[in-house]
């Protein structure tokens, strides 16, 4: 184990080790007959490692919640009357383990909008006098002023355009994978990339009001609105307090009011098998998930998960791959086969950033196509793209009234051919959605697509699906908060930046996440590190799994609890032998909480 493992595990676990360490010493101090200062510490010692119980139990008694502490604090209280101070240091180490996981696992990764903010640059080149400029920090810009965006960069603000043209990505706002085209006074939006030429826009926000700000904001507040990491124990709470009471009332009743027994009762049912049950299997959960490169960053999503009763899904990159393919290329004209085309249209497509350019010149490849270059290439506004290739003079354009993305090679004023592509569905999708359907879990798809790219999809998912198309980061979120309030619990799977308000306020956030794609997954409680699409049902089997097994290791412990606490009620366990009896109750139920980091799926 490395020094900076040791030192977070010390930081983490440092009131435990103390508590230890005040074990020793006060077995020490009463081997060598120094019995006032061995109480001393023993006082010293329990009240540290309860300290945080106490604090936590009187907030919880405020707030007029009934939990599973009242316990533990009744026992150490009784210990610590009747002089019986190793059980109190016992017992303390235990509540401060098992509440020092519990915290560490609730914690174990924690969420951040470090990517979400780093993705916009600070700084930005300045537009003067038709000239790049001096370079500015972004949040010094005003309303009015004009900036340079350089190609492939993000830009920071909002504003109008002043170029002729311009070609952005807006996937991170909108999810759909083709490019738009702007022209001179259109409006341009922060967060979307410039993949064309460099560009300059008069600025019509400021940094606090921009709208990539805005999405930011929306994320902050619904991850702040997230329910914490509930124990699955204090469900069993009120019953196992009832029990525990009425049979420490029995002993004393039978033992002539002998608080020793009953705190032999008490010492047995300290609640700390229940309270680490939960923890330790879902650590287990998120081990058997890291296996299948499925990351859990929130440890009480393996619960929510457990219980959703609906799936919501983006469509680009969730459920189709993401990356346009050419499907179908027709060949209107006799003066061109089909490799030739391919050539003369890879040729101009070769160096743009645009997906279906990058479609075309790796069909061109596979089809072992000739390579040649053309000359003078350039952008034609709301078109496509123009250029010369041996000699002759060729366009590619976006064909209108397409409903789907097509292109069509011409020259001369004829057309040449037509290039058809599609975002083909995941291969494993229609049997995940078969999967939720049969588990009784409504499915609904959330989309910044238009109305007849998700009909299309619906249509080749075999239909019965339910969807929202043309929808805003703003409106995927007012959705999901919208069906929460109807009382779902609900997981969402996306993979972009117009997805990560809606993830952050989902019970469940799931993403897809690549390297291009890191800032969704800062919103995201659970992060897939590939594009299977199977992995959203792995993930859904390990949590229903993972739940079952610290549902019987809480069922476990508060079984073996109550045969122990039965025996001490009657005198045949005393105190130091009942304390010793709940650590072997706790190694029983950690062993078995383990079993769900083997969970194979």
């Amino acid at each position: 184990m490395n020094t900076k493992r040791v030192i977070f595990l010390l930081q983490e676990f440092w009131v435990p080790a103390v508590v230890l360490l005040g074990i020793f010493l006060y077995l020490a101090l009463n081997f060598n007959n120094q019995k006032t200062l061995a109480v001393y510490i023993a006082w010293a010692f329990t009240l540290l490692g309860s300290f945080q119980l106490f604090q936590d139990t009187f907030h919880s008694i405020l707030k007029k919640h009934f939990a599973l502490d009242y316990i533990a604090i009744l026992a150490i209280a009784v210990s610590l009357y009747t002089g019986e101070y190793l059980v109190a240091l016992i017992l303390a180490l235990m509540i401060a383990s098992g509440r020092n996981l519990e915290s560490y696992a609730a914690n174990k990764a924690r969420e951040s909008l470090t990517k979400l903010t780093e993705r916009i640059p600070d700084k930005v080149i300045l537009w003067e006098k038709d000239h790049p400029g001096q370079e500015a920090r972004v949040k010094e810009i005003q309303k009015g002023m004009e900036i340079f965006i350089k190609k492939g960069e993000v830009i920071p603000l909002d504003g109008n355009l002043v170029s002729q043209s311009a070609f952005l990505d807006e996937s991170s706002l909108t999810g759909e994978a083709q490019f738009v085209e702007k022209v001179e006074g259109d409006q341009v939006f922060s967060g979307t990339i410039n993949m064309g030429s460099p560009l300059a826009l008069k600025v019509t926000r400021t940094e606090e009001n921009s709208t990539y700000n805005k999405i930011i904001e929306l994320v902050k507040s619904a991850q702040e609105e997230k329910s914490p990491l509930v124990r699955l124990a204090d469900k069993y709470s009120t019953y196992f307090t009832v029990i525990t009471l009425a049979l420490a009332g029995l002993a004393l009743f039978t033992s002539n009011f002998d608080l020793t027994r009953a705190l032999a009762v008490l010492a047995i049912a300290t609640p700390c098998p229940l309270i680490i049950a939960t923890p330790i299997a879902l650590l287990g959960g998120v081990n058997a998930a890291a296996k299948g490169r499925i990351i859990v960053k929130r440890l009480a999503s393996i619960e929510l998960l457990s219980r959703i009763n609906m799936l919501v899904l983006d469509k680009t990159g969730t459920i189709t791959i993401g990356k346009p393919k050419l499907k179908n290329l027709q060949i209107l004209s006799n003066s061109l086969n089909k490799k030739q085309v391919l050539a003369v249209a890879s040729a101009l497509e070769r160096n743009s950033l645009h997906p279906l350019a990058k479609a075309v010149v790796d069909f061109a490849k596979g089809a072992k196509a000739k390579t040649l270059h053309a000359k003078d290439v350039e952008q034609i506004v709301g078109k496509g793209i123009s250029g010369f290739v041996e000699g002759q003079r060729y366009t590619l354009a976006k064909l209108k009234h397409e409903q789907g993305m097509a292109i069509a090679l011409s020259s001369k004023g004829k057309d040449l051919a037509i290039f058809e592509f599609e975002d083909e569905i995941k291969a494993d999708s229609k049997d995940v959605i078969r999967h939720f359907k049969k588990q009784g879990i409504d499915l609904l798809i959330l989309t910044g697509d238009k109305r007849q790219e998700a009909e299309k999809l619906i249509q080749s998912l075999g239909g019965g699906l339910d969807y929202k198309a043309e929808y805003k980061p703003e409106d995927k979120l007012e959705e999901v908060n919208k069906l929460k309030k109807e009382g779902k619990v609900i997981a969402m799977v996306g993979d972009g930046i117009n997805d990560a308000p809606a993830l952050a306020a989902s019970d469940v956030g799931i993403v897809f996440s690549n390297e291009e794609q890191t800032a969704a997954s800062e919103a995201a409680d659970v992060v897939f590190l590939g594009g299977e699409f199977s992995s959203i049902g792995k993930t859904h089997t390990i949590a229903k799994q993972t739940i079952k097994i610290a549902k019987q290791s809480i069922l476990g412990g508060i079984g073996l609890s109550l045969v122990g606490m039965f025996f001490a009620a009657f005198g045949f366990i005393p105190p130091i032998i009942g304390a010793i009896l709940q650590e072997v109750i706790d190694v029983t139920v950690i062993i078995n909480a383990i079993r769900a980091s083997r969970i194979k799926v």
